[in-house]
Order: C-alpha cells, then sequence, then structure tokens
C-alpha cells in the first residue's frame, strides 16, 4: 500500500475496503452482481479529531464499518472510503 497524500478534516478517516469476496465457502464463484459490499477495510489517513474528541485509529488499523457507512472516494486510481471516525464499529 503505498502512501496516500491526503489529509482528511477533522474527525474523519480514509479506509481502503477489502476485495469483495468472489467465491463462497464451497467454491461456489459469485458474479460481479450478486458480491455484497465489504465492510471491512484498512485505515490510510486519519484526520486530526475534533477539540474536544481525539480519534482513537491509527494508519494501518483494520475496521469494521456500516454497510452503508462512508462516501466513495477515488484517488490516484484508487478507490477508497472516507467516514467519520464514530462510522467505525471497531477494529482489530
Amino acid at each position: 500500500m503505498s502512501e496516500v497524500k491526503f489529509k482528511p478534516n477533522e474527525d474523519r478517516v480514509l479506509v481502503l475496503a477489502a476485495p469483495a469476496e468472489e467465491k463462497t465457502a464451497g467454491g461456489i464463484i459469485i458474479p460481479d452482481t450478486a458480491q455484497e459490499k465489504p465492510q471491512k477495510g484498512t485505515i490510510v489517513a486519519v484526520g486530526p479529531g475534533k477539540k474536544d474528541e481525539p480519534i482513537h485509529l491509527n494508519v494501518g488499523d483494520t475496521v469494521f464499518y456500516g454497510k452503508y457507512s462512508g462516501t466513495e472516494l477515488q484517488l490516484d486510481g484508487t478507490d477508497y472510503l472516507i467516514m467519520r471516525a464514530s462510522d467505525i464499529l471497531g477494529s482489530l
């Protein structure tokens, strides 16, 4: 993963979504139209946080977020999601 020259504002984080599952556990190939949107990704940039609410996430953290969280953003040909830190459900 290359370094991103994008700095989110306030309490926002930039997430690189994990690739969608292409096969089921049984080995059946899932067509593109039926693949679910991933709900897991890696943080690539973190904003400074708000004055009274620091962000407790770091670049490189693997995070889980809601299915419809964030806004899609494309930088240098790569698709990312930008979302508020409060949209993050948890991290590994």
